[in-house]
């Protein structure tokens, strides 16, 4: 059979499964095929190989009612969603693809497109905060609910349990809001919420500091051990050292570290095993 043969009874095959997508669905998805799997026609050798491998996975595509269709959030094509939840008593770390992190929130879940070095599109159900690494080409968007925040580059946290409401309170940065169906954008700026919820959109400030005036180092330990979950040993004559100082809510634990260690000239070592930072 020859190629222009097999490609059109792909074609006819790709068209009648399955039926609950539409026919511009097919289409784009058609295409995006085609271009992998005839995208030259000087490659001859061992052609027949490759089609038949394409035949076979049309075939088992069609037999499960499985499809190449758009994902989960609409844009691109793929076939795996990488989905994290986080079912402990304590916040998970994240690394994704691009080295953006991401803080979730215990009974809370992401999930994102295995296409997401070109598609930086996360959903997120519960509680989580976002380190978001800068890629002007590609605009980072969080999806929540009926909600997107898309961001270039900044810091975030983006709640939504239910499909009743989702808050954004933006630490760094700026992100730009929108709501499904709506033409209407906000633009944040740090150290304000958003809020939507029961078909209302709000704008409000909230308070990104925490602020430690004149209190002992001490305080600082038991802050540090119930936010980040690390406990802190200081020198007992150090203790009840006082300290004033404003810390931002969702500052790197290195930084918050780093800045004990030189205003009070100490040294440090951090222990990952049992999560432990003893100054000395």
């Amino acid at each position: 059979m020859d190629e222009k043969k097999l490609e059109d009874q792909l074609k006819k095959i790709w068209d009648e499964n399955p039926a609950s997508h539409s026919n511009d669905e097919k289409e784009a998805s058609w295409e995006q095929f085609q271009s992998k799997a005839f995208y030259s026609k000087k490659q001859k050798f061992k052609a027949w190989r490759y089609y038949a491998a394409a035949a076979v996975l049309i075939f088992a595509l069609a037999g499960t009612a499985i499809y190449f269709n758009n994902d989960a959030f609409g844009n691109g094509f793929y076939l795996t969603d990488t989905t994290i939840e986080n079912t402990t008593a304590a916040l998970k770390t994240v690394i994704l693809p691009d080295s953006s992190r991401v803080e979730l929130s215990p009974n809370s879940k992401i999930v994102y497109a295995g296409n997401f070095s070109d598609n930086r599109k996360v959903e997120v159900n519960g509680e989580a905060y976002f380190k978001v690494k800068k890629d002007k080409k590609h605009p980072f968007e969080v999806l929540c609910n009926e909600t997107t925040t898309k961001v270039l580059g900044t810091s975030f946290t983006v709640t939504g349990y239910t499909q009743k409401e989702v808050a954004v309170e933006l630490y760094e940065g700026s992100v730009e809001m929108s709501i499904k169906n709506q033409s209407k954008k906000w633009i944040l700026k740090p150290g304000e919420k958003f809020t939507y919820g029961n078909q209302t959109a709000l704008v409000t400030d909230f308070n990104r500091f925490v602020d430690f005036d004149n209190e002992k180092l001490s305080v600082i330990s038991t802050y540090i051990e119930s936010n980040y979950g690390y406990k802190v040993s200081i020198p007992e004559e150090y203790s009840n050292q006082k300290i004033t100082i404003r810390i931002n809510k969702k500052e790197d634990l290195k930084t918050i570290t780093q800045l004990i260690s030189e205003m009070y000239n100490l040294n440090y070592e951090v222990n990952e095993k049992l999560k432990q930072i003893t100054f000395q």
